[in-house]
């Protein structure tokens, strides 16, 4: 429960530095469709963060199988998610770096992705294979 309560207190203190000096320029289309796709994928990140629960971790290991949720659909909704975070920041800002950046977290993310099923599977066996 702490790291939700300050990963919160980090998002709300970024929004208060960073959004006001957004609030004055353009909102063009682009600038319009990312703001919504960053704040839907943001909002989602904090949900699959939350239906984690205890089971969440930095490191790769298994407590707890998760399948409910927003996990009932996607094994890893918060890499999903991170990627169109990146990705509606990107079309914001416009910021094009960031797509170079998001290019380069996808494969980690799917390598990150893969060192997890491996553990989840050695752990809960056939539960996890089913899900």
């Amino acid at each position: 429960m702490k790291a939700n309560v300050l990963s919160l207190l980090i998002l709300v203190a970024a929004l208060c530095f960073f959004l006001p000096q957004f609030l004055h320029q353009p909102w063009p289309p682009l600038r319009i469709a990312g703001a919504i796709v960053a704040l839907v994928s943001l909002a989602l990140i904090a949900i699959a963060r939350v239906q984690l629960g205890r089971a969440f971790s930095i490191r790769a290991k298994a407590t707890r199988l998760v399948t409910t949720g927003l996990y009932r659909r996607l094994r890893n909704p918060i890499y999903v998610f991170g990627c169109f975070f990146f990705l509606g920041l990107a079309m914001f800002l416009p910021a094009w770096w960031l797509l170079l950046l998001l290019i380069l977290v996808i494969p980690m993310q799917i390598v990150r992705a893969r060192r997890e099923a491996v553990i989840l599977e050695a752990t809960f066996g056939d539960a996890y294979r089913r899900y």
